[in-house]
C-alpha cells in the first residue's frame, strides 16, 4: 500500500449507530492492489470506507463505488450500503446522514442537549419556532414534537435536503426547511423571515451568529436559546442581544460534549422584551 501512503492526505471518522465510516482523502486514485487491500481492511475491522479524490461531491463508498446514498428511509441505496444514522430514543427519532455531514461528536451528550433545549424553550402547540443553523434536523425534529410549527434554516443545501429527508422518514409534517446564507442578515422579503415566531433556537459554528442578531431581534421572539461550541463568540453575541436589542439573559450552562479536552458546549437562554 505504498502508493496510498504517499497520497493519503487525511482520514475523517464518522461514527453512526449502525456503522463506523472512514473517509479517506486521496490525492490520486488508489491502484487495484491498494483497493483490494482496503476492502480487506474494511471487512476485517467492520468499517465502511469512502474515498474522496476531490471535493465533497467526489466522495464514494469503496465497496459499492457509488455516490453517497439518499435512499428510501432506512433502506440501502442502489448498489450502496444502508444510510448511516443515529437515534434520539427519547423522541423516537432516527436521523440519517452522510459521512461528511456535520453531526454532534458525542451521541450521548447530544441527546441530553436536545432534550434540555426542548425543556428550556417551554414549547406548546401554539409555539412557532425558528431553528437557525439547523443542519440535518438534529434539534428541529425534536422541537416539532412539542411545537405547532418549526422552520429550520441552514447554509448548506445538501444538509437542508437531508433534513427534509429525515422529516419525511420520521413522519414529521409540521417542520419546513430553507437554505440561506446565515453569515449575513437576510433580506426582509425572504419567505421564512416574513413569518412570525414565538421562539428561536440557534446553534451556529465557532464564528458565532453576529450577522443574524438584528434579524432575531426584529422577529421579537419570547424566548431565544443560543447553543455554542465557542464561549468567546457566544459571549460577544449575548452582549449584543442584551445591550443593543433588549433581551434578558435568564440562564446559562455548559455540557461536557468534548471529554478530556478544553472545549465545552454552552447554552444560554434569553427572554425577549416584555
Amino acid at each position: 500500500m505504498q502508493l496510498l501512503q504517499k497520497n493519503l492526505e487525511q482520514i475523517e471518522v464518522a461514527v453512526a449507530d449502525n456503522a463506523v465510516a472512514l473517509v479517506l482523502r486521496v490525492l490520486d486514485t488508489p491502484s487495484g492492489p491498494d483497493l483490494d487491500l482496503l476492502r480487506e481492511f474494511a471487512a476485517a475491522h467492520r468499517v465502511r470506507l469512502y474515498l474522496q479524490p476531490g471535493g465533497l461531491a467526489s466522495v464514494r463508498e469503496l465497496q459499492a463505488d457509488t455516490q453517497l446514498p439518499q435512499a428510501a428511509c432506512g433502506a440501502a441505496a442502489p448498489q450502496g450500503g444502508p444510510a448511516l444514522h443515529y437515534r434520539l430514543p427519547r423522541f423516537g427519532l432516527q436521523l440519517e446522514f452522510a459521512p461528511t455531514d456535520f453531526i454532534q461528536i458525542n451521541a450521548t451528550v447530544n441527546e441530553i442537549l436536545v432534550a434540555r433545549a426542548v425543556e428550556l424553550l417551554e414549547l406548546t402547540p401554539a409555539s412557532s419556532v425558528l431553528d437557525l443553523y439547523c443542519g440535518i434536523g438534529n434539534f428541529t425534529l425534536a422541537l416539532a414534537q412539542a411545537a405547532g410549527r418549526v422552520v429550520g434554516v441552514e447554509g448548506e443545501a445538501t444538509l437542508v435536503e437531508r433534513a427534509r429527508h429525515n422529516a419525511r422518514c420520521n413522519n414529521v409534517s409540521n417542520a419546513e426547511f430553507h437554505a440561506a446564507d446565515l453569515g449575513q442578515a437576510p433580506e426582509a422579503g425572504v419567505p421564512w423571515v416574513r413569518q412570525a415566531y414565538t421562539h428561536v433556537l440557534l446553534d451556529p459554528p465557532r464564528v458565532g451568529a453576529l450577522g443574524m442578531l438584528a434579524t432575531i431581534a426584529r422577529l421579537e421572539p419570547r424566548r431565544v436559546l443560543y447553543i455554542s461550541c465557542h464561549p468567546g463568540s457566544l459571549a460577544r453575541d449575548l452582549a449584543v442581544l442584551v445591550h443593543e436589542h433588549g433581551f434578558t439573559l435568564k440562564a446559562a450552562g455548559v455540557l461536557d460534549m468534548f471529554p478530556h479536552t478544553a472545549h465545552v458546549e454552552s447554552l444560554a437562554l434569553l427572554t425577549g422584551v416584555a
